[in-house]
């Protein structure tokens, strides 16, 4: 307080954590202490860290919600009341609410007097203690990793298959493997990937997303999706974290619609080609029949000779390719479930 700053006090009991304000109080009657924790209202909760943030009190009591991303740049102390009992990522987050601007911060770990720490507590208090420069977030996480165990999964027994295949499909082996235990049977294969080569604006803008790994992470979540119920999910996570999507972004999550309705009915290419579009099934059964399409849009149609499974579809007058593919994919749906009836 004396050099200007606040003060976190990390205490994670709700239970008694009136009692520990009555107890800081006592030893500091000059001191102002509010208390946050996650089991209080959010109107209430917003209220008292907003008083924190605009300095109202010295002392923020609070339980380890802070690790959460609060930014108070005034902050210049975090005490973590039994530190040993959180676990290496919680303790570096919390080290982390503090030293955010130009003042001079100290974090500092408190275990009980006396108190025999286990060697796993011991390590992560060693841990913290000893990765203290920026950048450090990987090297705690290696740390943590190796303190809690990887398990066979990441362990020394499978890392060189892993390797050797990528974490990705090596989880996808794994998952085809334990459906076959499971039924006795071989898993049915999934059905193909579906390409798409069309000339539209779809991609994360930086007004959207600035943070590079997070535009990667979103690209990567995209390539994976399997349904269009994870897609709204994914549309509904989106808005919640970086508000409505641009239309860059809009177009991209329609662009991957379009894919999933292509997916699932046999399509494995859907590609834009000078003023043709040109679709390819994976298998001749897969593919629409055609005749019955309506007269105008039939008459954009031709197949290719010697490529049964491939027909180019004529662009001309067409201004908005996605709304067109997706009219198409409308109609060959249509289509479907109309032979499926009979």
């Amino acid at each position: 307080k004396r050099r200007g700053g606040q003060v976190f006090f990390v205490y994670n009991r709700v239970a008694t954590i009136e009692r520990m304000k009555d107890e800081l109080q006592a030893l500091l009657p000059d001191v102002s202490i509010g208390i946050a924790h996650g089991q209080m209202a959010g109107s209430l909760l917003e209220s008292v860290m907003f008083d924190f943030y605009e300095g109202k009190y010295d002392v923020l009591l609070c339980s380890s919600l802070v690790e959460n991303g609060l930014d108070v740049a005034n902050a210049n102390t975090i005490i973590i009341y039994d530190a040993d009992h959180f676990g290496l990522s919680q303790l570096y987050q919390m080290r982390g609410r503090v030293g955010r601007s130009h003042r001079m911060a100290y974090a500092y770990f408190l275990y009980r007097r006396d108190k025999v720490l286990s060697e796993v507590a011991e390590k992560r208090l060693q841990a913290i203690k000893e990765f203290t420069e920026l950048g450090s977030g990987f090297k705690i996480a290696m740390r943590d990793l190796e303190i809690r165990g990887a398990g066979n999964l990441l362990g020394r027994e499978q890392h060189g298959n892993i390797a050797s295949v990528g974490f990705a499909m090596y989880c996808h082996m794994l998952e085809d493997a334990i459906a076959k235990a499971q039924s006795g049977k071989e898993a049915a294969p999934p059905p193909p990937e579906t390409v798409m080569e069309i000339h539209v604006d779809a991609f994360i803008d930086d007004d959207y997303i600035q943070n590079g790994g997070q535009k990667i992470e979103m690209y990567q979540r995209l390539a994976v999706l399997s349904s269009k119920k994870e897609l709204a999910d994914l549309r509904r996570e989106l808005a919640d974290r970086y508000g409505k999507p641009s239309q860059p972004v809009e177009r991209l999550l329609a662009v991957t619609e379009a894919r999933l309705d292509a997916k699932a009915l046999g399509l494995v290419l859907i590609a834009q080609k000078k003023d043709v579009l040109e679709l390819k099934w994976q298998r001749v059964a897969d593919m629409p029949d055609l005749s019955q399409l309506d007269a105008k849009l039939r008459r954009r149609f031709r197949l290719v000779p010697n490529m049964p499974v491939v027909v180019r579809v004529s662009l001309a007058g067409i201004t908005d390719i996605l709304a067109f593919i997706k009219t198409l994919l409308t109609a060959f749906a249509s289509l479907r479930k109309g032979n499926s009836r009979e």
